[in-house]
């Protein structure tokens, strides 16, 4: 793969995972600007989430192939449109409308960035893999702190504005690819789907990522509102500086060789991951912004170490179906976090921050004693 093409190929992934996060520090701040409740501000990152989940189902079954390219143009031609009018909504309806479409096209950019980096150089599919989820990790980390800089220091406005400049210009990038293939999207058949469902080894892992994506995009999504709760005087640009720990899942993603070598394998380095996940999530009820600001990085920590070795386990457990079954994957980590983005600001709204907290510890217990009982299947 040429490295030009690789550099495009990022940038896009950096660009459209930014536009999926950037709501989530301004959360606190657009449910003040529409007066609406924390549940209804939630929504603007769960409905992407959401999506992702059901893409494999939906574009699963309108499209079989499609040229990756001429996808890519079209759904960053509709993301450059729906980002210029996030900025201009004056109406919490206007605003969800626009990013409903949005969530829309994210899947439809995704799919195909993914099956350009795995068709483009099929002798490094591995490092391409390692490559895209560090690029998804960088761009949650950018979109969040970049638009809690801007909102800060400029308006709320002037972050969709300016991500819809660096869409225009990831456009551009895209008419340089030099990739002219198709996009090929599983369509999962039901029989297919219940076959693998029935291995114990799938569930287990597909249960421990929905369980564990629901715990890290909930804990993320009510971080906002507790930061105000905590500091009333807290920026947005504040509130961002503490999503700087989701950039462990790097880290993580590209020394997870020399994790699992450390644990010896692939199941002690999970059960370490939710130790730790676990462990800190009960120490997010110190109210001290500082406090919180150090564990959300062991926090990402724990996480993405789960996450990393889970992905890895789940690609490596069936010769064949591996599209299917990476695809089942991601429909239950998505589905995860779009529950996670919603139903903990309910219960934070009518309950408080610990008992959230309490609801996570007791999720992530019965995960842990699950894996533990069920190590030796793998």
């Amino acid at each position: 793969m040429k490295k030009f093409d690789l550099f495009i190929l990022v940038y896009c992934i950096i660009i459209v995972l930014s536009v999926m996060y950037a709501t989530q520090p301004l959360q606190p701040l657009l449910a003040k600007e529409f007066d609406i409740s924390i549940t209804k501000a939630s929504q603007f990152t769960a409905v992407i989430m959401l999506f992702l989940a059901l893409s494999p189902i939906i574009y699963g079954y309108i499209l079989e192939k499609i040229n990756a390219k001429k996808m890519l143009i079209n759904s960053s031609l509709i993301l450059f449109v729906t980002n210029i009018f996030l900025g201009l909504s004056t109406t919490y309806e206007f605003f969800i409308f626009f990013r409903t479409i949005e969530a829309l096209v994210v899947p439809a950019i995704l799919t195909s960035l993914m099956s350009i980096l795995a068709n483009m150089d099929k002798e490094n599919i591995k490092f391409n893999m390692s490559i895209y989820v560090a690029a998804t990790v960088f761009g949650g980390l950018v979109g969040r702190v970049f638009s809690g800089f801007i909102a800060t220091n400029f308006s709320y406005q002037y972050v969709f504005y300016s991500l819809s400049f660096a869409i225009l210009v990831s456009i551009y990038f895209i008419n340089k690819l030099t990739y002219e293939g198709e996009a090929t999207i599983v369509k999962a058949k039901l029989y297919d789907v219940i076959e693998i469902l029935k291995d114990k080894r799938f569930i287990t892992i597909y249960l421990l990522m929905f369980c564990v994506f629901f715990v890290f995009a909930g804990v993320l999504n009510v971080l906002p509102f507790r930061l105000k709760e905590i500091s009333n005087d807290i920026s947005e640009f504040q509130i961002s500086l503490l999503y700087l720990g989701y950039g462990m899942g790097i880290l993580v993603s590209l020394n997870s060789k020399r994790i699992i070598k450390f644990f010896k394998n692939e199941i002690n380095t999970i059960l370490f991951g939710l130790g730790l996940f676990l462990f800190i999530t009960v120490f997010l009820s110190i109210p001290n912004v500082m406090v919180m600001f150090g564990l959300i990085f062991l926090f990402c920590l724990g996480m993405f170490t789960v996450h990393t070795i889970s992905t890895g386990l789940a690609n490596s457990l069936r010769n064949s179906q591996k599209s299917l079954t990476s695809g089942m994957y991601l429909t239950f980590y998505y589905l995860g976090g779009a529950v996670g983005s919603f139903i903990p600001s309910i219960i934070y709204e009518k309950f408080g921050w610990n008992i959230v907290l309490y609801l996570f510890c007791i999720i992530l217990c019965m995960v842990l004693i699950l894996i533990f009982y069920r190590r030796k299947i793998f």
